[in-house]
């Protein structure tokens, strides 16, 4: 069956239920509080990054598609590559505004209308279900005028599920992904998008993060 944003999944649902409980009672496996569970902090790793795809488009509005918390925004000191320090990743970014939305979190939880410059989601769509990839992925591409940027998580996580499921419900390899959003972006043609993969392998000295990048930029 193919499903849509009028027609989820019902493993959709239930996933926003649950993260929805745990954005109010924390991850109670391993005991983090409510104001640290899915706070936003992933994406500063990822803000030079975006900084570029701002820079190149001339973005002044974005939308941060599974923002968290969003105390991402708030007074974080950042420093960029040449050393210059910024109060915030806003200051860094030089935006009018970011607009948050992220349905498991109720302050942000309201369905954005119209489209923004650029559309970021970091360490999002592993949390997805597998069955609604597709159109979640071009419900992020429809949002965007100039420019995409997500990154995705390629192995387990720490966190569980008040289920007690693992956090990551869709662990899937690169090409996986690659086929998802190559498929999406092939109809946005014009508009510029980037997607670091994440994964973990298994090396004498232990476990190593290696990353891959898809997209057109």
């Amino acid at each position: 069956m193919e499903y849509s944003r009028s027609n989820p999944s019902p493993r959709f649902a239930e996933l926003q239920r649950l993260y929805r409980a745990m954005h109010e009672q924390g991850e109670t496996f391993l005991g983090i509080p409510p104001e640290m569970t899915f706070p936003g902090t992933s994406l500063p790793p990822q803000a030079g990054r975006i900084k570029q795809l701002i820079d190149r488009t001339g973005a002044r509005v974005l939308l941060d598609y599974g923002s968290g918390k969003g105390e991402q925004y708030g007074p974080h000191k950042m420093t960029d590559e040449s050393g210059r320090e910024w109060p915030s990743v806003l200051d860094y970014w030089d935006l009018d505004e970011v607009v948050c939305y992220d349905p498991g979190y109720q302050p942000y939880s309201k369905f954005p209308t119209g489209t923004f410059d650029g559309v970021i989601s970091t360490d999002v769509l592993e949390h997805c279900p597998e069955d609604d990839m597709r159109w979640i992925v071009d419900e992020i591409f429809g949002f965007a005028e100039r420019f995409v940027f997500a990154n995705v998580a390629c192995y387990p996580a720490r966190k569980r599920l008040p289920t007690g499921e693992n956090a990551h419900c869709t662990v899937k390899p690169d090409a996986w992904w690659r086929e998802i959003f190559e498929g999406v972006a092939a109809r946005r043609t014009g508009l510029l998008w980037e997607v670091w993969l994440d994964s973990r392998i298994e090396t004498a000295d232990g476990q190593q993060h290696v990353e891959s990048r898809i997209g057109n930029t």
